[in-house]
């Protein structure tokens, strides 16, 4: 039986990095892509990093109900987990690391329920993050502006989550989120 890792936080706040270096570390866990309308960025890979697909595409999927959760992230973005991606890793009896926003980790957690451990990447300020997202250069001035206004509240759910991890030193972070999923997996 599968098991779940939900890892949810603000842009910017490194959760990707996070998901990155639990793969490398726990084989038996495998990364479930994300469908989103958003643009590709510069380093990102179709299949890898995200299903990069039309808003028409994303509104078929939500009619024919083929999404397990999605959420209008930004004004321009759509983001959601669709049924077809969990069967594939399902399938091949791998545990499953999502890295999502966070109301969808909240959705995935409720979907979920004790197979899975939601976990909040915290950062140690709201200017923090923004400096990260400012050196990132992946956004324009407006879209950074938009992502900090969205964290303060999605700072606010936090509590929720099973697990937080305060990310303010990538280093002791790597260290506390792969000691708490190891835990989690070993049950």
């Amino acid at each position: 039986m599968s098991k779940y890792i939900i890892l949810s936080a603000p842009s910017g706040s490194g959760k990707s990095t996070l998901a990155s270096y639990l793969l490398e570390n726990l084989k038996s866990l495998s990364f479930s892509v994300s469908s989103t309308t958003r643009e590709i960025r510069k380093n990102e890979k179709e299949g890898i990093d995200y299903y990069f697909i039309s808003k028409d595409e994303f509104n078929e999927h939500i009619k024919n109900n083929e999404f397990i959760e999605w959420e209008q992230v930004y004004n321009d973005d759509f983001k959601g987990t669709l049924k077809s991606e969990i069967k594939r890793l399902t399938d091949k009896n791998k545990n499953i690391i999502f890295d999502v926003d966070v109301l969808g980790g909240l959705n995935l957690k409720k979907y979920f329920g004790k197979d899975s451990l939601s976990i909040f990447i915290d950062v140690p300020s709201l200017s923090d993050l923004e400096e990260r997202l400012i050196k990132r250069g992946t956004d324009a001035k407006y879209k950074i502006k938009e992502r900090v206004n969205k964290a303060k509240i999605e700072i606010s759910h936090k509590e929720k989550f099973d697990e937080k991890i305060m990310n303010s030193d990538i280093k002791k972070a790597s260290k506390d989120i792969l000691n708490v999923v190891i835990k989690f997996l070993s049950v």
